[in-house]
Order: C-alpha cells, then structure tokens, then sequence
C-alpha cells in the first residue's frame, strides 16, 4: 500500500510539473493548492532534494523547482525514492532474497511477477502522461 507519504510527494511533484516557469515555487503555495500541510511539505522535501529531483532556492525570491523536466520524473521513481521500495512483500525488499525458505517457496513466484507488475506499470508513466491525460480524458491509466 502507498503511504499518505508517497502519495502527497507525488501531489507535490505535480503541482511543481503544472506551475513550472522560471521562477521557484514557494512551498505555501503548493501547500495551499494541494491541501496539505506545509510542515508535512518540509518533511518530504530533503528526500526529494536528495534524490536530485528538485532545485532549490533559499530566501526571498526561495522556493522549488523541478531538476528537469516533467516527462523525465516517473511515478515509479518518485513513489520508490519516498516509500522506500515498491515491493508487494517483505522478502522481495532484499537484493539477493535472503529468506530461509526461498529455495522451496511455491508464492515467491507469484510474489515477483505482481511486483514487475507494479514497477513496469507505474515506471511507464511520467509526470508529463498525467498532466496530459487529466487535460485529455477522464484520467483512467490501463495495462
């Protein structure tokens, strides 16, 4: 499950994507149009930073801006850089698997085809798809 974490980041890496200019965006005003809180903003913020996804400015003129374009930013990275993973179960969050019973599990099979499923899925859609299809249609995504 996506966390409120995960999801508010997304809503703020949109907000950014739809009011880029050349200018930084003040965090009040992404706060203010998204409806959450500014200090839950702040929390999420360095993570983003961090990732190398934002550009920031401290002061007067301070705000934030996206580090490239929209079409660049995939759902899969955004949510994956603030949930920590996207793996639909804990014994796919260790690369080599280091569960005991991996060698006879009859589900992990299951387990790593659901999630390919979600990382091929959310990783096929960028910011830029989701400005375009909620101009465009009714904002259905399908597989």
């Amino acid at each position: 499950m996506i966390s409120t974490r995960g999801r508010y980041a997304l809503r703020l890496m949109l907000d950014l994507a739809q009011h880029s200019t050349e200018d930084f965006v003040p965090l009040k005003d992404i706060a203010e149009r998204q409806e959450i809180s500014k200090k839950y903003l702040e929390q999420i913020i360095p993570t983003l930073s961090r990732a190398g996804f934002l550009q920031t400015n401290r002061g007067f003129q301070g705000g934030y801006k996206l580090a490239k374009t929209p079409d660049k930013y995939t759902v899969g990275d955004i949510l994956r850089e603030t949930e920590g993973g996207l793996a639909p179960v804990s014994c796919l969050n260790n690369n080599p698997i280091q569960c005991p019973r991996a060698a006879e599990c009859l589900t992990l099979p299951l387990w790593k085809g659901l999630q390919d499923t979600i990382n091929n899925y959310l990783d096929g859609i960028t910011l830029q798809d989701l400005i375009d299809k909620g101009k465009f249609s009714n904002g259905d995504y399908y597989i």
